[in-house]
């Protein structure tokens, strides 16, 4: 069954003055009126009766690890100011950055070919894009802990109102048979944006100077096969790759040297 029909005819029959929602048993929304929500964990769009279910016990959360994530490092400044910077230093930082600019473009340029046609085209869009991604934040291996909210089968269904100061908002919850969802039914008149959503955002782990030597000791090296496995019989070779079509320009690999020796002279 498509999910578009499933949603026409759910809201078929349900086609009232009410907010409606059919969720998962971790709070995310399948089917809702407004499409942007769909996708979206519940506590986001509705921070108050995320935080209703949790406190009823239809909802518990759960912390779960992340060994692999990847964080920003730490900034360490002794000040608000920034070191002061000479301009021989500035300028050539400045000039280290023109050519490394201009030698990715060159590269960029020289791996793509003669840029012709309709492959040209195609060329310069992955390259506008890809030099619009490049500069990224470094990032560095981290632990991170996320919270995971988890529907109590043992609670089917519910019912109850939230206080949101100048008014109430009443809701109701079901569980649909066979299933691993949820059916939502709440009251749209109340405004009830004094709650904060229920957000599922990372935490970094911070750790002390003895926990990290005691997990860097822990970690178990990763053998290597005993084989190499490069090659499998119903492997047809002719369907990798695809870069037979790609031709180096002798010139544009030139052109880097030349930067180099008349870049100097340009700047004094």
């Amino acid at each position: 069954m498509r999910m578009e029909f499933l949603r026409r005819t759910f809201w078929a029959a349900t086609r009232q003055d009410l907010d409606c929602f059919v969720i998962d048993n971790n709070g995310f929304i399948l089917i809702s009126e407004r499409p942007q929500e769909m996708g979206r964990f519940l506590g986001e769009v509705d921070g108050a009766l995320m935080t209703q279910l949790l406190r009823m016990g239809a909802f518990s959360r759960v912390t779960m690890y992340d060994y692999q994530a990847m964080c920003k490092p730490p900034t360490h400044h002794h000040s608000a100011s920034q070191p002061l910077v000479s301009p021989i230093s500035a300028l050539l930082t400045a000039t280290r950055w023109l050519v490394n600019e201009l030698l990715l473009l060159l590269l960029e340029w020289s791996a793509w070919g003669s840029w012709r046609g309709d492959s040209g085209a195609e060329a310069k869009a992955v390259f506008h894009h890809s030099h619009k991604h490049k500069k990224q934040d470094v990032l560095q291996p981290c632990d991170t802990t996320y919270p995971v909210f988890v529907h109590e089968t043992a609670i089917q269904g519910a019912n109850g109102v939230v206080e949101c100061g100048g008014c109430q908002k009443t809701f109701m919850m079901q569980q649909i048979p066979s299933s691993n969802l949820l059916l939502l039914v709440t009251d749209p008149a109340c405004d009830c944006s004094v709650f904060p959503p229920v957000l599922q955002e990372a935490t970094e782990v911070k750790y002390n100077a003895t926990v990290k030597c005691d997990k860097m000791r822990s970690r178990k090296l990763r053998r290597r096969p005993d084989a190499c496995h490069a090659f499998h019989p119903e492997e047809n070779a002719q369907d990798c790759g695809g870069t037979s079509d790609t031709s180096a320009s002798l010139p544009l690999f030139l052109l880097p040297l030349g930067a180099w020796v008349l870049l100097p002279q340009l700047l004094r």
